[in-house]
C-alpha cells in the first residue's frame, strides 16, 4: 500500500472518530480472524461477555479465499467474571504443514465508559513443519459514541510482536478500527459496517492482508441476528469481509460466530 494511501486511510479513520454521547445500542462484541473478540484482524477493548454473564462461550469460523487458497479457522472463546476472555483458533493457513495455531487471552481493566483490556497471543507456527513460534503483547480501547446519528465504537491498538519471523526488534503493533451500526431506523439494528487499519495480521503467516509488509485496511458488514427479541440473550453474528480492500492482492473471507451465556 503506498504511503500516500496509508495516510489517506488514517485520515478518514480520524474523520469517523465518534464524538458526544452514544445512542442506546448494545455493543456488538463479534469475533476476530484469531480468535479474540474484535474486528477484523485487531482485538477491541472488549470482551465476549462483559456485562451480561459471569461466564459465556463463544464458537466461530472464518473462511479466508485468497488467488485460489482457501484458509479456515474455526475458533473458540471463553468468558469468565465479566473480566477475562481465552480463546483459541485453528488456521489451515495453505495447508502442506502450514497450519497454525493461536491462542489467545485478555483481561479488560474496571474502566468507565471506554472499555480497555490488556491482552497477548501466543502463535505456534507451522505446527506440522518448522515449529516457529510468535509472541504480541497489546492495550487496546474501545469507545461509544455516534456518527451521522448512528452508534458507533472507536478501537485503538498498541502492543509489541516478538517472534522468530516477521517484524524487527524496533516494529511497534499499531491498529485502529470502526464499528458503526448501519442506518439503524431502516436496518433495526441488525446491519454492523466493520473497518480496521493495521500494521499487524492476525497472525505472523497469515492468508490474506499480510500487514506487517505495509499495513493494510480490511472491511466488512457484520450481521447482528441477535438483534432479534427472540435470540437477544445469545450471539449470533455472520461476516462479509475483503481484507486488504485498497490494494490489488485484497481476499474475501466469510464467517460466523455464535455465543450463549452459561448461567
Amino acid at each position: 500500500m503506498k504511503r500516500s494511501v496509508l495516510f489517506t486511510v488514517v485520515g478518514v479513520f480520524a474523520l469517523l472518530l465518534p464524538a458526544g454521547p452514544t445512542l442506546d445500542a448494545q455493543s456488538l462484541k463479534g469475533m476476530s480472524l484469531n480468535g479474540a473478540t474484535g474486528l477484523i484482524g485487531i482485538p477491541t477493548g472488549r470482551i465476549g461477555w462483559e456485562h451480561s454473564a459471569d461466564f459465556g462461550f463463544d464458537l466461530g469460523y472464518h473462511a479466508i479465499f485468497d488467488d485460489g487458497d482457501t484458509a479456515h479457522i474455526p475458533k473458540a472463546s471463553i468468558s469468565l467474571f465479566k473480566m477475562l476472555e481465552f480463546a483459541l483458533a485453528y488456521d489451515t493457513n495453505r495447508g502442506d504443514d502450514n497450519e497454525d495455531l493461536l491462542i489467545s487471552a485478555k483481561f479488560q481493566l474496571p474502566t468507565q465508559g471506554t472499555a480497555v483490556a490488556l491482552g497477548g497471543n501466543f502463535q505456534m507456527l507451522q505446527i506440522n513443519g518448522n515449529d516457529e513460534n510468535a509472541q504480541q503483547i497489546y492495550i487496546a480501547a474501545t469507545y461509544p459514541g455516534q456518527f451521522f446519528r448512528m452508534p458507533a465504537e472507536t478501537t485503538f491498538v498498541v502492543g509489541k510482536t516478538f517472534g522468530d519471523i516477521g517484524p524487527g526488534d524496533e516494529a511497534i503493533d499499531f491498529g485502529m478500527g470502526f464499528d458503526l451500526v448501519l442506518f439503524p431506523d431502516i436496518f433495526q439494528g441488525y446491519v454492523h459496517w466493520i473497518n480496521d487499519f493495521a500494521n499487524f495480521s492476525y497472525s505472523l503467516t497469515p492468508v490474506g492482508a499480510n500487514a506487517s509488509d505495509r499495513g493494510s485496511f480490511n472491511t466488512g458488514l457484520r450481521i447482528d441476528l441477535a438483534s432479534h427479541p427472540g435470540l437477544s440473550r445469545y450471539k449470533f453474528v455472520i461476516d462479509a469481509i475483503l481484507t486488504d480492500a485498497l490494494d490489488e492482492n485484497r481476499a474475501f473471507a466469510l464467517g460466523l460466530a455464535f455465543g450463549a451465556p452459561i448461567r
